[in-house]
């Protein structure tokens, strides 16, 4: 696991970089298999796998080119294990950062480290690059704030400028999480940006089995880890 390279260039330098962070595939240790309770979700979002594997067969077939979902759905349903596990399964580097982090009191941090952000992405290309919390730099402009309001706006209109800047040859996929996608801009679910949703649900009671079973598989044990999933997914709520 890394970081983007270091460019040093005075006082504030550091800041203005992307705090963003690079997870090489040999790394990235989670697959499709590792990750239950969302099944729909992992079908809707092999395209991206296919896509990242095969670039040059959209390209052949005029196909429409996957830019980028927004994974939406309650927290702590796996949207982050999801994503970590597309990049894992396609093979390529996992770029993750939280949409907190653009998020500064000084002035042209966010936009600069948003720049900072793709210029890593193209570089790493073909690869994953997950926003997390994208509500928190990609709410709705023209709202009440406290504060480093601007700020903010110039964050995500930087945010959109390098997702239309991306075209069929730059191989990135772009993923972002967010359980509040009732107060993002819209301008962001435009299409060629996050123009498609992809949901990830609380798991049933046969997705709390499936997850239960993923976790027991590692375990040396005697018991019949299937029905011990079963029974444990009926004693957790939904």
């Amino acid at each position: 696991m890394g970081r983007g390279g270091r460019k040093g260039g005075g006082l504030f330098g550091g800041v203005m970089e992307s705090t963003a962070k690079l997870i090489n595939p040999t790394d990235i240790g989670v697959k499709f298999q590792d990750v239950a309770g969302c099944e729909e979700a992992k079908i809707e979002i092999m395209e991206f796998v296919n896509f990242l594997k095969n670039p040059q067969q959209y390209i052949d077939l005029g196909a429409k080119i996957p830019k980028g979902a927004l994974l939406t759905g309650p927290p702590g349903t796996g949207k982050t294990l999801l994503a970590k596990a597309t990049a894992g399964e396609a093979n390529v580097p996992f770029i993750t950062v939280s949409g907190s982090e653009f998020l500064e009191m000084f002035v042209g941090v966010g936009p600069s480290r948003v720049r900072d952000m793709f210029s890593m992405a193209r570089k790493h290309a073909p690869c994953i690059l997950f926003i997390d919390e994208i509500d928190a730099v990609g709410r709705k402009r023209g709202g009440r704030s406290f504060g480093g309001h601007s700020e903010q706006e110039n964050t995500l209109n930087q945010l959109l400028v390098e997702m239309d800047g991306f075209n069929t040859t730059t191989n990135v996929v772009v993923l972002a999480a967010t359980n509040r996608v009732d107060i993002l801009d819209k301008a962001l679910l435009r299409p060629g940006r996050f123009d498609r949703q992809i949901f990830v649900p609380a798991p049933d009671i046969k997705g709390r089995a499936s997850i239960f079973k993923v976790h027991l598989s590692p375990l040396k044990t005697t018991i019949n880890k299937d029905n011990l999933a079963r029974k444990m997914a009926a004693l957790t709520p939904g």
